[in-house]
């Protein structure tokens, strides 16, 4: 753990010796974690909660829930889709708390933001990362349930790397520059952190689905609420601290890494309607994305108030209007 901004640094984020993060949500979060961590309570019992007669996954956001297609399937293909849904929900999840977040948590704990440094910050994002595996483990034990419930493997490996991992991955491997990386993975992260809560809440509130992914979905959300506020501060607080050039990059990685997390991932589902045996499952997804629903209904109220806060709004590139930020949603 570095405390002194100055020790260890890449010296690319400038010179001058920042004083230590002093922000009063980040103390209190660090200061509640003991009675707000899901890790610190009692485990839920996932396989008593599992109900083999309801389904894994909403299709109420699925991308071609409305489709003829997808309509005239029997229950039981309809089932096994949703089921990959949930599987890829999960994997989805792991892939991002493991290669995404918890690196962006090291990477300011190793000192490579000069800025980001104090007791309270180290603290809060040390118990951040213990959460993160904590919810890594979870899923993974969620998927392992379904597996053995329903009797059919859906493996992981059948499905091809999620969209978002893809994205981070080509843009950091074409970044020339180490503060550029590093920048790209705190971007990726502090979008998932305050985005994935309105993913999981669209699982937690759906009617009619899968108790233990209902609470599954409720545990992990409860954790990034907080989380979601430790990165809008984090990012608020370094964005006055880099250079014009360095502050553009910030705010270009951002838009990027919102368009790959709202974006349906179409490669994925593709994969899916091979496993499961979809006749006509390709002309359906052309379909889907031809008729332009691309972005999933999650609730961005928290990322849209920080862009607001830090005044860049205007240089998001990114249409609002297909996503909800507050009230109701925009569209169906």
């Amino acid at each position: 753990m570095i405390t002194d901004p100055q020790e260890g640094s890449t010296g690319n984020f400038g010179t001058v010796l920042f004083d230590a993060v002093d922000n009063p949500v980040i103390q209190r979060l660090a200061l509640n974690w003991e009675k707000r961590a899901t890790v610190k309570r009692d485990d839920p019992d996932l396989l008593e909660l599992f109900d083999p007669e309801l389904p894994d996954y909403p299709d109420t956001i699925v991308p071609f829930k409305d489709h003829h297609t997808y309509q005239e399937l029997s229950s039981e293909q309809q089932g096994e889709i949703l089921s990959w849904a949930m599987i890829a929900l999960n994997r989805n999840t792991m892939f991002s708390e493991q290669r995404v977040v918890n690196p962006a948590f090291s990477l300011i704990l190793q000192g490579e933001f000069p800025g980001l440094w104090g007791e309270a910050l180290e603290i809060s994002l040390m118990q951040s990362m213990v959460d993160e595996q904590y919810h890594t483990l979870m899923h993974h034990m969620a998927s392992g349930i379904t597996r053995k419930r329903r009797g059919k493997p859906f493996k992981d490996s059948d499905l091809p790397l999620p969209y978002y991992s893809r994205v981070h991955m080509q843009l950091s491997a074409d970044a020339p520059e180490r503060w550029q990386r590093s920048l790209l993975t705190l971007s990726f992260a502090t979008i998932t952190e305050l985005c994935i809560g309105g993913y999981l809440e669209l699982i937690a509130k759906a009617p009619g689905i899968q108790p233990m992914n209902l609470a599954l979905a409720r545990l992990h959300r409860h954790d990034e609420v907080c989380h979601g506020s430790i990165n809008g501060e984090l990012v608020k607080v370094l964005y006055p601290q880099l250079n014009k050039e360095q502050q553009r990059f910030l705010v270009q990685a951002l838009c990027d890494a919102l368009e790959a997390y709202a974006a349906n991932d179409y490669g994925t589902w593709q994969t899916v309607m091979k496993l499961v045996g979809v006749k006509g499952g390709e002309e359906m997804l052309l379909d889907v994305q031809d008729a332009g629903r691309k972005a999933l209904l999650r609730d961005y109220s928290g990322l849209y108030r920080v862009f607001e806060d830090l005044d860049v709004l205007e240089q998001i590139e990114f249409d609002w209007s297909s996503v909800k930020v507050s009230g109701e949603i925009p569209y169906q």
